[in-house]
């Protein structure tokens, strides 16, 4: 068997070469520590504007807040792996450690507040009604009153309506966001309620552009924090990296490219830390 002879020059490329992936990328802007490691970070995979996973990788509002983040923990986005976090499985998820920390229109409730810690709040959202973009006869809550309402199964929005502000409400139950949009742009139904925010990101889509308007009417306050296991240090440092992003100007520019085109008017930036349910 013969063996290849290490020249003097050959040796110099090779060292070369080991310096430079020992470096890693952990001295660029991108935020990561090229070490290897990786965060994991739970969203919505199903929710346009906000949680969305595409054939060409995932975004929207909490993807872009998350990603953020995680750069100034020290992770660059190759090295965030993406988990679905469904609404009623986001405790557990938290609890079980499944996840680092979740960013998935995550309301903060005195009730999820017993079993996770929340940084933020990163955006205070209003439960509003979606409706044809021709239609000026629903300005009010009382307005839904006899209105075709429709509400997604297992959702409570619409619920909240019909039981405390717009009893006479007729509520119907879709399986699926996409599916009220249908209904309501062929008019078998009036009107469609859930978080504004998540209204705009569904209106923003390429194909409902133009035909859809929020409401405006505001109906709950919904602040959305990212959830962490309980006592865990994470909060306060998302927390220092959420300021640096409503201070820097990212915050801003994140809800202009995902709530834009459905002119949704957003409430500025909530101060990170006040946490109210």
């Amino acid at each position: 068997m013969k063996l290849r002879k290490v020249t003097a020059a050959s040796a110099t490329v090779l060292a070369l070469a080991l310096s430079a992936t020992a470096c890693g990328s952990g001295d660029d802007d991108g935020g990561s520590s090229g070490d290897g490691k990786k965060i994991t970070i739970g969203i919505k995979f199903d929710q346009p504007g906000l949680g969305q996973k595409t054939p060409d990788g995932y975004e929207g509002f909490d993807v872009d807040v998350a990603t953020y983040v995680a750069k100034k923990l020290g992770y660059g986005e190759d090295q965030i792996e993406w988990k679905e976090s469904k609404s009623a499985d986001r405790e557990t998820m938290l609890q079980r450690g499944d996840v680092d920390f979740i960013a998935a229109t995550y309301s903060i409730t005195d009730e999820r507040a017993e079993k996770v810690d929340f940084a933020g709040p990163y955006l205070l959202a209003h439960q509003d009604v979606l409706l044809r973009a021709d239609d000026n006869k629903i300005k009010s809550a009382e307005d839904l009153n006899n209105a075709k309402l429709c509400s997604v199964t297992g959702s409570t929005s619409a619920q909240n309506v019909k039981d405390k502000l717009a009893p006479k409400a007729q509520l119907q139950n879709y399986p699926t966001y996409s599916a009220c949009l249908n209904g309501l742009q062929n008019g078998a139904i009036d009107a469609l309620t859930t978080d504004d925010s998540i209204l705009a990101g569904y209106a923003s889509q390429s194909q409902f552009k133009g035909k859809f308007k929020l409401g405006g009417l505001k109906m709950t306050n919904e602040n959305y924090g990212i959830g962490v296991k309980k006592g865990s240090d994470l909060k306060a440092k998302i927390n220092t990296a959420l300021e640096a992003m409503v201070s820097d100007g990212s915050w801003d520019k994140a809800v202009k490219d995902n709530f834009g085109p459905a002119n949704y008017k957003n409430e500025p930036a909530p101060k990170i830390g006040d946490i109210k349910s």
